[in-house]
């Protein structure tokens, strides 16, 4: 074919009745040129026409089967959401809601109430304040407390989080200026104090939540921070990173951190807790409204969906035995090896595979030196790509010339799902 060859835009669009025709006709046309012109043949235009308003139509964020045993899984979405949250979703995103309307009241209310309350039962926290992810929450709380003036941090503390994000970057975007103490594996509660000028203005823990420093190593306790916060009268911020609110592994709770003496603690509301994205603040009344009254808190509030699923995942914790079953972060990391076995006999069964004995993890930037005992069945590499685009996508591990799916991210129903995946894959 020649460039003189090809059809006009209009006369390729009339081949379909599509609204898009017109703007798919342009695309294909211009990718055809290309390879006329680099000697290759563009192939049947028409065809190439259909699958193009395909294309556009097709969703491009898509549910996954989680099969790498990463239960908070950073690149497929972090925390599942429990059936309650997404009870809430529906609900509140199908109309119109009272998100910023108080009823009894009859006027204007705050987006803040709704989780406010259910957060402070939790925690033991005076107020509480929800912004759209953790990140934002330490941002807002330097930039509502200590804009101009000095925060106080240990060097071993300043951690890069998810695709190059550096801790000391993100927060200098507060307008907060900071002061390193200690080195990158000893700090003392010394330091802070020798540290603390008339330009001080906030004491900042930060947990090391994705990586652990061991062997020869120092931090303060935050009851340690809290004493020279008070001594000099500043606020001690904490920032927990994953956040949780129920007992896993050895991770602090929010209200432990409380409990020691931090005047906020800052956590996530899509790692350990289970629901979706959130930054979420609590601790001392007068604070927290400091950070309801920035003018940054705006920029960085939650929506109505956040806040209609983080409520509904808070809700599950006023009965702990039921978060820890339905919420899925909290069913996953709590499983029996038992349990997980059975599935992956099952699933191995299901499509020939073998079942092989693995190591799940938390994930997420959470408990990173923890290990789950886990089982995956594996079956032939070459299913990797196959599974991957499929619909839906498989997403496993590769080890050893074989593709393992870990069965402690996958529910009893998954697996059904993937076994057919695998037919359809070698199909």
């Amino acid at each position: 074919m020649r460039l003189r060859d090809l059809p006009s835009v209009d006369e390729l669009a009339r081949s379909s009745d599509d609204p898009l025709s017109v703007q798919a006709a342009r695309m294909v046309l211009a990718r055809a040129r290309e390879e006329i012109q680099a000697g290759a043949e563009p192939g049947d235009l028409a065809e190439r026409m259909r699958e193009e308003l395909d294309a556009a139509r097709e969703a491009r964020l898509r549910r996954a089967l989680n099969a790498t045993g990463v239960i908070v899984h950073t690149n497929l979405g972090r925390a599942p959401l429990a059936e309650a949250a997404l009870e809430r979703v529906h609900e509140v995103g199908r109309g119109y809601s009272n998100l910023e309307y108080d009823l009894s009241a009859g006027a204007r209310g705050s987006r803040q109430d709704h989780v406010a309350g259910v957060l402070r039962r939790l925690t033991g926290a005076d107020a509480a304040l929800v912004v759209n992810n953790n990140a934002a929450a330490v941002l807002l709380a330097l930039a509502a407390l200590a804009e101009g003036r000095e925060v106080i941090v240990s060097r071993g503390e300043l951690i890069e989080i998810g695709d190059g994000f550096r801790i000391p970057d993100v927060l200098a975007r507060s307008g907060a200026r900071l002061v390193e103490v200690g080195t990158t594996n000893r700090t003392r509660a010394a330091d802070y104090d020798r540290a603390v000028g008339p330009e001080t203005a906030v004491l900042l823990r930060v947990h090391q939540s994705n990586f652990r420093i061991v062997g020869f190593s120092e931090l303060p306790s935050v009851a340690e921070l809290a004493k020279v916060a008070q001594r000099h009268g500043l606020p001690l911020v904490d920032d927990l990173g994953s956040g949780a609110l129920a007992r896993v592994e050895d991770e602090p709770s929010v209200r432990q951190s409380l409990e020691a003496g931090a005047d906020l603690v800052c956590f996530s509301g899509d790692k350990l807790l289970g629901g979706p994205q959130a930054g979420i603040v609590v601790g001392d009344a007068e604070l927290v409204e400091r950070l309801r009254r920035h003018p940054l808190q705006r920029a960085v509030r939650a929506d109505k969906l956040t806040l209609a699923a983080l409520e509904g995942t808070l809700t599950l914790y006023l009965e702990p035995a039921r978060a820890a079953h339905e919420v899925p972060v909290l069913r996953m990391a709590g499983e029996s090896a038992k349990d997980v076995r059975a599935r992956a006999d099952r699933l191995a069964e299901l499509v020939g595979g073998e079942v092989e004995e693995t190591v799940a993890r938390i994930g997420g930037g959470a408990l990173p030196l923890a290990e789950l005992p886990s089982f995956a069945c594996a079956v032939e590499e070459e299913l990797t790509g196959p599974l991957r685009l499929g619909d839906p996508p498989v997403i496993g591990v590769v080890r050893d010339g074989r593709l393992l799916l870990d069965c402690r991210t996958l529910s009893d129903s998954e697996v059904d799902e993937v076994a057919a995946a695998v037919t359809a894959a070698r199909g």
